[in-house]
């Protein structure tokens, strides 16, 4: 199991993750309250960010790409859903101090997006490890969490290592920081 933990944001977790984990929320509200009524709940979103290192930690420059893929009702036009998503799901979402002229915009880049969740994706369980942890920052330690009780250190092990990777943080004693424990299964104590 990994704990992954750095200073670019508060929540302490790499700002790509935040700002598409943020584009997920921001595409539920603006579904939910009619904003974009032709919303439905199936989506994927994905931000790369251009980083520089200082000293060996990651500081943001600036917004590469947005990706969002999100389910639709057949009424609504690829064009609507494009200027819809920038203008009520990246704006309110994306600070303006990180995208510029040449931020790519990937908004349903396949095309349409009609049929969504379990009757067009068969097998829901153990997908998308990787937003469940840093979005490909740190490591992952290829268990997944859902569907699993706390006596699973898949799940357990890897939010006590992240408490752990953020204290390290938080304290000042390093500005990245990624915590690795490993258990068996029958023996308490980690490796």
């Amino acid at each position: 199991m990994f704990g992954y933990a750095t200073d670019e944001t508060p929540e302490l977790m790499p700002l790509s993750h935040v700002l598409a984990t943020k584009l997920g929320a921001r595409l539920t509200e603006v579904r939910k309250n009619g904003t974009c009524a032709w919303l439905r709940p199936d989506g994927k979103t994905q931000v790369t960010v251009e980083y520089y290192n200082e000293n060996g930690a990651m500081v943001p420059v600036r917004v590469h790409t947005v990706l969002i893929s999100t389910q639709h009702d057949e009424t609504v036009t690829n064009d609507e859903i494009a200027a819809d998503l920038k203008e009520h799901v990246i704006k309110p979402v994306i600070p303006e101090k990180y995208l510029d002229e040449k931020t790519i915009f990937h908004l349903n880049p396949s095309g349409r997006f009609v049929i969504g969740g379990p009757h067009g994706d068969a097998g829901l369980t153990g997908r998308k490890i990787i937003i469940d942890t840093y979005g490909g920052w740190g490591a992952h330690g290829g268990g997944a969490f859902s569907g699993k009780d706390p006596t699973k250190v898949d799940r357990s092990g890897a939010y006590i290592v992240r408490q752990a990777a953020k204290s390290i943080v938080a304290s000042g004693l390093a500005r990245r920081c990624i915590v690795q424990v490993s258990y068996a299964i029958g023996v308490p104590e980690p490796l």
